[in-house]
């Protein structure tokens, strides 16, 4: 399992920046590789829906279901299918606003390509964790 962080300060209040992500429909906004979020339901913990998701060339498909949600601190979000994961973000407050810590813990669905391969996906997905945090916060600031 891979683990990759970002964190950023937003310049805006905890509880817009929270609202913006943990709602699953503005996940294609911020998230560059994500292509179709739909089935929604629920809110909170357990909320549920699936999803579509390029990485390396291949389309992945699964669901995900938020399994911690403490509004305007915490939110976790746990991804079963093509590659299963866990996406945490943990908020606090900071001197301008909001500061976003986000982790996510996932599996390559490439064993086939071998060690090489894998080193070049996570960097192209620690690249893309870091676009997603700064679409989050142009969002936020805009």
């Amino acid at each position: 399992m891979e683990t990759i962080r970002e964190s950023i300060d937003i310049n805006g209040s905890i509880d817009s920046v929270f609202a913006y992500v943990q709602n699953p429909s503005t996940h294609t906004q911020w998230l560059p590789s994500l292509i179709d979020i739909r089935h929604v339901t629920g809110a909170g913990r357990g909320q549920h829906y699936e999803w579509t998701y390029k990485m390396a060339g291949l389309i992945l498909e699964g669901e995900s279901t938020v399994i911690a949600h403490v509004p305007n601190e915490r939110l976790v979000i746990r991804t079963k299918g093509s590659t299963d994961g866990l996406w945490t973000f943990v908020l606090e407050p900071h001197e301008r606003g909001t500061r976003l810590d986000l982790t996510v813990e996932y599996t390559i669905p490439l064993p086939v390509l071998g060690k090489l391969a894998e080193k070049l996906v996570v960097r192209r997905n620690e690249r893309e964790l870091a676009l997603a945090v700064q679409n989050i916060k142009d969002h936020c600031e805009s």
